[in-house]
C-alpha cells in the first residue's frame, strides 16, 4: 500500500475517529473502504460527452457508412462560385490598401 496525507474538517476528523472505535478499526481502513465505495458506487459512464447527443437510433453503429454519406462528413466542400471567389479577392485587396 502506498501513504497518502489527506485533510480533514476537524468535525468530519471527531465523526472518522467515533466510527473507529464503534466498528474498532483503525481510520485509514475505515478511509479505504469509503474511498473504495465511494469509487466503485456507479459504473464509469465513459468518455466526457458520451451519449449526450442521442440519436435516438439504435443502428447506428450498424449505419456508420450510410450516416456519414448523409451528413456530408468526409467529403470535400464544394468549390466556391467564381462570383464569390472574386468577391473574396475584392476584400482582401481592401483588407490590404488599408494596411
Amino acid at each position: 500500500m502506498k501513504r497518502t496525507t489527506i485533510y480533514l474538517d476537524p468535525g468530519l476528523e471527531l465523526r472518522l475517529k467515533a466510527e473507529g472505535l464503534r466498528r474498532k478499526q483503525p481510520m485509514a481502513e475505515l478511509v479505504r473502504e469509503a474511498v473504495e465505495v465511494y469509487l466503485t458506487r456507479e459504473p464509469d459512464g465513459g468518455p466526457p460527452g458520451a451519449g449526450a447527443f442521442a440519436s435516438g437510433r439504435r443502428d447506428t453503429a450498424d449505419r456508420v457508412d450510410e450516416v456519414l454519406r448523409e451528413t456530408g462528413f468526409g467529403q470535400a466542400a464544394p468549390a466556391a462560385s467564381p462570383a464569390k471567389r472574386s468577391a473574396v479577392a475584392r476584400a482582401k485587396g481592401r483588407k490590404k490598401r488599408r494596411a
